[in-house]
């Protein structure tokens, strides 16, 4: 059965209760995970600032998966619409309110049949060989070594040559097979 990447989630304010939501978005792989690796200066990340400030952690609901782009993106600006931004008097931190009758010209991207099975097959063979290279170094690994020692270095000029590997690491992390310590290794965790 063919799979779609695409799904919309919420992030939370676990210092309320119940947790509410306070961004909406929709995204592919880590991305309602990515909010707390960079913090900004947006309303949504002093609130993400605010909470680790207090010691919490956001929590992060997963609403709806297995979309493609075009749904993720009505279900998003349904959901943004629902809430209401801040700025207009509502509960979201998000900057914009999607207009939904204008989504379908936002979609550019045809997906071949069977391409996205294919690429994640592609990528279980590559956490695969992560992992192993994870658990061959109880020390941990850095993610220059999964790039150098595993041939997954690009040669682009930019700073950008070691990201395939930093988002192996990162789908890892999220799927709790590795950590990473204070020394900035990661460490593959006991099975």
């Amino acid at each position: 059965m063919a799979q779609n990447p695409f799904y919309v989630y919420a992030l939370k304010d676990p210092r309320e209760r119940p947790a509410k939501a306070f961004y909406i978005g929709k995204g592919t792989g880590n991305r309602a995970w990515e909010h707390q690796t960079v913090e900004d200066d947006s309303e949504k990340g002093q609130v993400i600032k605010a909470i680790h400030e207090s010691g919490h952690s956001v929590l992060h609901t997963v609403i709806t998966d297995n979309l493609n782009e075009e749904q993720a993106l009505k279900i998003e600006a349904e959901l943004i619409a629902a809430f209401g931004i801040r700025s207009r008097g509502g509960l979201l931190t998000n900057r914009v309110q999607p207009n939904p009758e204008t989504i379908s010209k936002k979609v550019r991207v045809n997906i071949p049949e069977g391409c996205y099975e294919k690429a994640q097959m592609g990528l279980g063979i590559l956490k695969s060989a992560v992992m192993e290279l994870a658990k061959a170094n109880p020390e941990g690994i850095k993610n220059s070594d999964a790039a150098k020692y595993l041939g997954l270095q690009s040669d682009y000029g930019g700073g950008s040559k070691d990201y395939l590997t930093y988002s192996l690491l990162g789908l890892l992390m999220k799927e709790g097979r590795v950590e990473r310590t204070e020394k900035r290794r990661h460490v593959a965790k006991s099975e």
